[in-house]
């Protein structure tokens, strides 16, 4: 008899405890599900310039959860899920480390979106290029164990260069195993490495293996306000130049609309492709969006030897609006004179 109640009493433990690893321990996998798509005057404001605009203009966000078994299985039951491998989401990152590089995205993104909305309203700005964010660091990069998440590089072979692109060039027109010199930026202090370049599998270029976002200042006599909370990337940029511009402005041009969108914003005003599109359209489309911004880039050599059939972001947005049968609009733009030209002729 006790022995039974032994058996039983190991059988209802195994069962909890096997219940409590199904639903909290993670596996390395995490799963993409539609966000929310909320006010960007929430996160970013001009004091000085009070909104005259009637009307909102939405960024949009997916959630991001590292998936137990409980969860994994769960996201067959829902829409527009999707399960990304541990390795593709943070590579050899943990999620702390994760968290960070989006922060320096996020950081990048408002930079560049304060700096064209001054522009565009004629305001005084200044914007100094201090080098690039270090964000990830492949495993057969030379300078793996050098440098860290989060170190910034200010030179290259002993120069400095005024954007990213330069710093790319510089790099790419090394040989293969050729020795560089990388002078970065650690807490304020500088640091001298050297290693020697490899060539890229993705690109086929010379790189030194790290993937990277811009690290700027931007300075203005106008005030502008921004709290993110925990939101991180760089996809918000184009909603949040528009948001800036049309309070700097003080120019009604979103007429009463309910305006989403996403992309990502450069120096120069043009928008850059995101991930989770479909995802986005979802969550606009919920939010009572009428109109939905959307990259419209020629997809990438890389991506097209990765895979044929790939998309670019306007048409996966086209296709699942399409899909979930909303009226919502979707608008192609390459430059964020693109969004503006369409708000201010369309009604």
């Amino acid at each position: 008899m006790i022995k039974k109640q032994w058996l039983k009493f190991i059988f209802i433990f195994s069962g909890i405890i096997l219940l409590i690893l199904c639903l909290f321990y993670p596996i390395p996998y995490y799963i993409e599900i539609p966000g929310k798509a909320v006010p960007v005057s929430d996160y970013v404001k001009v004091p000085k310039y009070k909104t005259k605009a009637n009307g909102t203009f939405r960024l949009v966000y997916v959630n991001l959860m590292h998936a137990t078994l409980a969860t994994y299985v769960w996201s067959y039951t829902q829409n527009y899920a999707t399960r990304i491998s541990a390795d593709e989401v943070t590579g050899t990152d943990n999620d702390k480390q994760y968290n960070k590089v989006q922060e320096y995205y996020m950081d990048d993104a408002l930079n560049e979106a304060k700096y064209v909305a001054l522009k565009l309203a004629n305001k005084k700005v200044k914007r100094t290029y201090e080098g690039i964010y270090v964000m990830s660091i492949l495993n057969n990069s030379n300078f793996r164990g050098k440098l860290k998440v989060g170190d910034t590089i200010i030179a290259i072979n002993g120069k400095h260069y005024n954007s990213t692109q330069g710093f790319m060039h510089a790099i790419e027109s090394l040989n293969n195993h050729e020795k560089i010199k990388v002078t970065y930026e650690r807490a304020t202090k500088k640091h001298v490495i050297s290693g020697r370049t490899i060539k890229l599998e993705q690109t086929g270029k010379v790189g030194i293996g790290i993937t990277l976002a811009n690290r700027s200042k931007v300075t203005s006599p106008v005030k502008i306000v921004t709290h993110m909370d925990s939101l991180g990337g760089p996809s918000a940029g184009l909603m949040i130049t528009l948001q800036l511009y049309s309070q700097l402005s003080q120019k009604d041009f979103l007429k009463g609309r309910n305006v989403a969108g996403t992309g990502t914003i450069s120096a120069d005003g043009s928008v850059g492709d995101i991930g989770g599109v479909d995802k986005k359209v979802v969550a606009s489309a919920r939010a009572g969006a009428t109109i939905f911004f959307v990259p419209n880039n020629a997809v990438s050599k890389a991506e097209l030897n990765a895979d044929s059939s790939a998309k670019n972001n306007y048409e996966i947005a086209k296709e699942t609006a399409k899909k979930i049968g909303t009226k919502m609009k979707i608008v192609p733009v390459k430059n964020i004179s693109d969004a503006i030209k369409y708000l201010k002729n369309k009604n």
